[in-house]
């Protein structure tokens, strides 16, 4: 299998990777496969099953509407999110669909989109069912999906392989382990990320690659500014009350050098970064699965702080910190999970922290053993961290916790740049504990909305 960074990194749409990029993607792969084989004009109604995760926190995860604009044509990575809520609107009150914008059908919510609360297809917790139906009820199409994590899809014909991707492109640098990735990296007298970049000119050129990774950054940059300039409550009923740019006015009331004290200073910023980050996504603005949007202010509240704080910053750092980044995203893809619905949380923030803590080292100086210990620290002090949403929205716990991640990711990176790069766990080590701990938490710990936080605070 190969995977690429700008799989692991992708430029979406709140608030979740899982429940609203994934499922957007099904939905177009559905309805163009449908038109391929010929039966889109014959189709009357089409008829979506959600089921597990999916089915369970869908509603507050906006599936649904992300769903219906997947089947109308639209891709996560060009979508308008301001056009959303008003087509789901049109939508309600036309009872109509509009299959890739170009075929006309009827459509009922109530009963062409269904919630499975509690039943799970096999393979993964957040499975898809879509059929498509002719005039007298004749199934014309029928696909099962999976989104696994990150915004990844798999079909029915890849169950069982769920984190396999379809590319099987050979790399110059093929590796499957931390262990196998320091491995070439000495054989070959590369970093991690010249590693990366070779291995992504099987796909694109360098230029390309450097333009599309700025690209990347382009877009978390404007996701901080309109997280920090957006005021209000975010959507879903708990009355999540934004804090982002309130944090802003004040921190920018005080020179900054004042804040060179023995306090956080610096740690102050990194917060705002993150929380602005994942109000944008709460409330359904455009970002960077990271590797997922529930996890999406990490990575990018320690690209700032390293933009902002750490000298001889430049753009050519931020290309080396994200090829970094990707490559520890992709040990976590290939040998355990990034889904919330599989493994719980520690396998979004868990892993974002470790990316985070693996390109912050390794633009400060850090040698490819110091950035694995990095990446190391970050996931196994995220260890058994549950999935536990309230409200079934991604607001809380969720938003604090990328602040509380991007913090520990700096700290993870400090820690590791003071030793040697030798350490008693091994990155393979805790990947692997993070994997079976992910199989032993109880369903109701994993993006269920039914156990934790989610059912221990009363909502009002």
């Amino acid at each position: 299998m190969a995977i690429s960074l700008f799989d692991m990194l992708k430029i979406g749409i709140g608030p979740s990777s899982s429940h609203t990029v994934g499922p957007m993607q099904a939905a177009r792969r559905f309805v163009r496969g449908l038109k391929k084989a010929g039966g889109l004009t014959n189709v009357a109604r089409v008829d979506i099953q959600l089921y597990g995760s999916l089915g369970a926190t869908g509603k507050g995860h906006g599936t649904g509407p992300a769903v219906l604009l997947g089947l109308e044509g639209h891709s996560p990575d060009t979508v308008d999110p301001t056009i959303l809520s008003p087509r789901m609107e049109e939508i309600r009150s036309q009872g109509e669909l509009r299959l890739l914008r170009e075929h006309p059908i009827a459509f009922n919510e109530a009963t062409d989109l269904t919630y499975h609360r509690k039943e799970t297809l096999p393979f993964h917790p957040n499975g898809m069912m879509f059929t498509a139906f002719e005039e007298k009820g004749e199934v014309v199409y029928q696909r099962t999906y999976y989104s696994v994590g990150g915004g990844f899809v798999v079909d029915e014909t890849a169950a069982g392989a769920d984190r396999i991707v379809e590319d099987k492109s050979p790399l110059p640098y093929p590796f499957k382990s931390g262990a196998d990735l320091i491995r070439q990296c000495k054989e070959h007298g590369l970093s991690i990320s010249e590693l990366m970049m070779a291995n992504e000119k099987v796909w694109r050129n360098e230029v390309e690659i450097r333009q599309g990774i700025l690209d990347i950054w382009q877009v978390m940059q404007e996701c901080v500014q309109n997280g920090i300039t957006n005021e209000g409550t975010l959507p879903g009923g708990l009355k999540v009350k934004r804090r982002a740019a309130k944090l802003y006015a004040s921190l920018m009331e005080v020179d900054r050098m004042d804040l060179i004290t023995p306090s956080l200073s610096a740690m102050d910023w990194v917060n705002l970064y993150a929380l602005a980050v994942n109000e944008e996504n709460a409330a359904g603005g455009r970002m960077v699965t990271a590797p997922t949007n529930g996890a999406a202010g990490i990575i990018p509240a320690v690209l700032h702080y390293y933009w902002n704080w750490c000298p001889n910053a430049s753009e050519s750092g931020v290309i080396r910190f994200l090829l970094t980044a990707a490559a520890i995203g992709i040990l976590f893809k290939e040998n355990a999970s990034i889904s919330g619905a599989e493994v719980g949380c520690q396998g979004e923030v868990g892993s974002a922290c470790a990316m985070a803590a693996a390109g912050l080292a390794a633009v400060t100086g850090g040698t490819p053993e110091q950035v694995e210990n990095a990446a190391e620290i970050g996931m196994e002090h995220h260890l058994g961290l549950t999935c536990d949403p309230i409200g079934g929205l991604v607001q809380v716990p969720c938003i604090e916790r990328n602040a509380v991640g991007a913090v520990k990711a700096i700290n993870a990176a400090v820690m590791a740049l003071r030793g040697d790069g030798e350490h008693f766990v091994s990155l393979d080590k805790v990947i692997r504990t993070m994997r079976d701990t992910g199989r032993d938490m109880l369903d109701k710990y994993k993006e269920t909305s039914r156990g934790g936080l989610a059912v221990n605070v009363i909502e009002c």
